[in-house]
């Protein structure tokens, strides 16, 4: 059974990957492995973990409703995030930025593009910043496969800014949570890692991209023509919208409530807003500009590929297989900088937040005082890098965070963007997989150089 639920897993991503040959949507096949492991888990849970049949919380179904209720946190946010977003497009919101970027060359808005990525993300968080950047590519690239390349480096630049920001992305606010890690530790030895990790692609498409993208607006300029809102509505809207966004981890900070709280609370305050600013319209011009009417355009398929994907890799959690390849990797590589580049690596091809979950759990937190129990010597050397802000924690922030970005459903960021832009797996692949690695491994060795500096 325990070979079974790994073999299933395998398939069922297989599944996803070749997506656009078998002409099954990836959501399905997200779904249908998610199911067949925990029911292949919950049938061989006597020889898999005997330990739970006895334990509280029912077992199996206890360990479901667990993960179920850390998903659904994620779930619950990534809805409230792309719901804003969806009415902050609906008013026409991002004209505020886009009328703002006048450049039609590719390798000016490819420089644009990643900048604003990468410092948004930082203060928001890689997938929300991915959702707005997405949003924002449509108002400015008509042509579908060039905008699935600078949804790419969105991508690769929402990562790299998440990495180094304590609530840029979720396995950096574990560690920080866990206090692993402080915030001020990260932001001054990750900033830099994390700029190479950007920096690399940037400057080797700049030699390579040549010509000029079209706008929208040169191929629909009849749609432009017909204005939904008034200046005053749609800038209303879009200070609104992004306040909600940034507001998230302020709500946080101050309530210790889970992020989805903060994005349910703005997108409610939204929502008051918008049927205030709209009740006087008739049906017809009002609705589209409603979260009603905006709720119908948010794509849910996306959402239920993102369940699927998350709840499968919380099965091989739970049965234990993760621990197991910590447990091996400790044993095969020794180095932490080599276990972490290989985590880095192991996290664009399952979900990193149960990899970062079940490193924090392999390798526990080392206090001062154990430390200091511990004689100077190998075990004392080893030891030394899992205290606080220790180098195991602050390199296993930069690799989880970006090492994601080399396949597209490595990251919360990347299933954003698939799902939002329809990004074939293959394509991905192809055209931006050897950029993320080119900038991880970059990134990599500047953290490494800068801590033997150090």
């Amino acid at each position: 059974m325990y070979a079974l639920m790994a073999l299933l897993f395998v398939v069922g991503y297989l599944c996803i990957a070749l997506e656009h040959p078998l002409k099954i949507d990836k959501a399905a096949s997200a779904i249908l492995t998610a199911v067949v492991c925990w029911t292949v888990l919950v049938l061989g849970a006597d020889s898999i973990l005997p330990a739970l049949q006895g334990s509280e919380g029912h077992g199996v179904s206890g360990e479901l409703r667990h993960h179920l209720g850390e998903i659904s946190e994620i779930l619950f946010f990534l809805l409230g995030a792309m719901t804003i977003v969806e009415l902050i497009d609906a008013h026409e919101g991002f004209k505020v930025i886009t009328d703002r970027i006048r450049t039609s060359k590719r390798v000016h808005l490819l420089w644009m593009i990643g900048f604003i990525t990468f410092f948004l993300s930082a203060a928001l968080d890689n997938l929300t910043t991915t959702i707005v950047m997405v949003s924002l590519l449509r108002k400015l690239i008509s042509e579908q496969q060039e905008r699935w390349f600078y949804a790419g480096i969105v991508v690769i630049a929402a990562n790299a800014g998440g990495a180094w920001s304590p609530i840029g992305d979720v396995t950096t606010t574990m560690l920080w949570i866990g206090s692993q890690i402080t915030a001020s530790g990260i932001i001054t030895q990750l900033f830099i890692p994390s700029l190479v990790c950007l920096l690399v692609p940037l400057i080797f498409l700049s030699f390579t991209m040549k010509g000029e993208f079209v706008r929208p607006e040169l191929v629909e300029s009849e749609e432009e023509r017909r204005d939904p809102t008034t200046p005053f509505e749609r800038n209303l809207v879009f200070v609104l919208g992004i306040a909600a966004l940034l507001f998230v981890p302020v709500f946080k900070t101050v309530t210790h409530l889970p992020p989805y709280m903060g994005i349910l609370f703005g997108l409610g305050v939204l929502w008051v807003v918008t049927e205030v600013l709209h009740r006087g319209k008739n049906d017809e011009d009002k609705h589209p500009l409603s979260v009603v009417g905006v709720l119908r355009k948010v794509d849910t398929t996306s959402v239920l590929f993102f369940l699927g994907i998350l709840l499968a890799v919380s099965s091989l959690a739970t049965a234990g297989h993760l621990t197991q390849v910590a447990t091996a990797l400790k044993e095969s590589l020794g180095n932490v900088y080599a276990i972490n580049i290989a985590i880095g690596l192991l996290s664009s091809v399952v979900d990193n937040v149960p990899l970062v979950a079940g490193a924090m759990k392999m390798y526990p937190l080392v206090s001062p005082e154990a430390l200091a129990v511990v004689a100077v010597g190998e075990d004392s050397a080893w030891l030394s890098n899992f205290v606080v802000n220790g180098t195991f924690w602050e390199m296993l922030a930069y690799c989880a965070g970006t090492g994601g970005s080399c396949l597209i459903i490595g990251s919360a960021a990347g299933v954003a963007a698939m799902g939002m832009e329809k990004i074939n797996f293959i394509w991905y692949l192809k055209k931006i997989t050897l950029l993320a690695f080119m900038g991880y491994i970059a990134g990599a060795a500047t953290y490494i150089g800068l801590a033997t500096l150090a």
